[in-house]
C-alpha cells in the first residue's frame, strides 16, 4: 500500500487531480561553482514539494532541478520535466540530459528558451534556486507573469541578491516574490499564495460535496 497521500490521491479517479498544485524549481544545471551543501539544499526543497502535497515539475535538466526531482522521488512524489528536445533521443544524445527521477518527460522541441516558457507557465509556482543566466530568464519569465515565485536564499550562492536588484531596477512592483532560506517555509508560504482552489492538495470537501476549502480534509 503506497503511505504517500499525493500518490494515493493520483490513483483514485474520484479526485479533482487537476487542482493538485504544480511546484516548479529553477536552477543551475552546472553546479561545479557551488559546493556540495547545493545538493541537499536542492534534495530538501523536492523533498517538502512532496511533503506538502504538490507535484514537481523541472526542466528535465541537470544540476540543481535533477536533485530536488532526486529527493522528490525519494518521498514518494511526482515528478515531470520539459524537456527542450523533441524526442527522447535528441533528450539523450544531444542535449546530454537525464531521465531519470522523472515520471513523465513532455519532448517541447523549443530548444531551451521556448522550454522555459512552456515549463514555467505548466507551474502554479516556481522556486528559484542558485542559478545563471537560463535560471534568470526563467524567473524573468514568471515575474512578468505575475507568477509565485520563491527564491531560496544562502550564504553560498548570490541568485538571490542577484534577483533582489533585478527587482529594484525593474520599476515594476510584484507581490508575487517571497524570499526564505528555509526550503519547508519556502514550500508552505508558496502553497498560502496560491488561490484557494489550489492550496493544500485541495482535497476537501465544503458543505455541498465540491472540492474547496471548508469541511473535511480527505486524503
Amino acid at each position: 500500500m503506497n503511505p504517500n497521500p499525493l500518490t494515493n490521491s493520483l490513483n483514485n479517479t474520484n479526485k479533482k487531480n487537476h487542482l493538485i498544485p504544480k511546484i516548479g524549481v529553477s536552477g543551475a544545471a552546472d553546479m561545479g561553482f557551488l559546493n556540495e551543501d547545493v545538493y541537499l539544499s536542492a534534495k530538501e526543497v523536492g523533498r517538502e514539494i512532496t511533503r506538502q502535497g504538490a507535484i514537481l515539475i523541472t526542466g528535465a535538466t541537470t544540476g540543481f532541478p535533477y536533485w530536488s526531482a532526486v529527493g522528490c522521488k525519494e518521498s514518494g512524489g511526482i515528478s515531470v520535466g520539459f524537456s527542450p528536445a523533441s524526442s527522447a533521443d535528441e533528450h539523450i544524445n544531444v542535449y546530454r540530459l537525464p531521465v531519470d527521477y522523472m515520471d513523465f518527460i513532455i519532448y517541447t522541441g523549443f530548444g531551451y528558451n521556448g522550454r522555459d516558457l512552456l515549463f514555467t507557465r505548466s507551474c502554479d509556482a516556481v522556486i528559484i534556486g542558485p542559478g545563471r543566466i537560463g535560471t534568470l530568464h526563467e524567473f524573468a519569465v514568471c515575474y512578468e507573469d505575475q507568477k509565485p515565485l520563491g527564491i531560496l536564499t544562502s550564504k553560498e550562492w548570490e541568485t538571490g541578491d542577484l534577483l533582489k536588484i533585478f527587482m529594484e531596477k525593474s520599476h515594476r512592483p510584484n507581490t508575487h516574490v517571497i524570499f526564505d532560506d528555509n526550503p519547508k517555509r519556502l514550500v508552505e508560504r508558496l502553497l498560502d499564495m496560491l488561490p484557494k482552489e489550489k492550496k493544500h492538495l485541495h482535497a476537501y470537501k465544503n458543505d455541498d460535496g465540491v472540492g474547496g476549502s471548508k469541511g473535511e480534509r480527505v486524503l
